[in-house]
């Protein structure tokens, strides 16, 4: 799955690891590309600069390699993931108390569901 580039030429100079291929960023799975189009969004919305979302992507990969991430490149959207979460706690978007919350109904909704099946969050 790829998806459209942005009309945002710092983008790829601030995130050189970034997934890409000639169409443009690439995903294994739609969740990935949602995190994606949400850091877009708020980086499109002034929430913060390229250089604060790489700095807290690195931070977040530096981290998962600390405790053992082998940085074979399939765990590139986790740590992407991980950096959302920081910097929009860091900006005061969210807090910690929502995330968790959030988390906690995902993984309820996920445990819930049968496989093959979408899943369905509640609020």
């Amino acid at each position: 799955m790829t998806f459209a580039l942005p009309d945002l030429p710092e983008l790829p100079a601030a995130l050189s690891a970034l997934p890409c291929n000639d169409a443009g960023p690439t995903f294994a799975a739609p969740w990935e590309a949602q995190a994606f189009a949400m850091t877009v969004a708020l980086h499109k919305s002034g929430m913060f600069t390229w250089a604060e979302w790489a700095e807290c992507l690195n931070q977040a990969i530096r981290d998962a390699q600390a405790v053992g991430d082998p940085d074979h490149g399939n765990t590139y959207y986790s740590h992407w993931l991980t950096a959302l979460e920081r910097i929009s706690t860091i900006k005061g978007l969210v807090t910690d108390e929502v995330l968790r919350q959030r988390r906690n109904a995902w993984n309820d909704a996920a445990r819930d569901t049968p496989h093959g099946q979408p899943i369905e969050l509640r609020r």
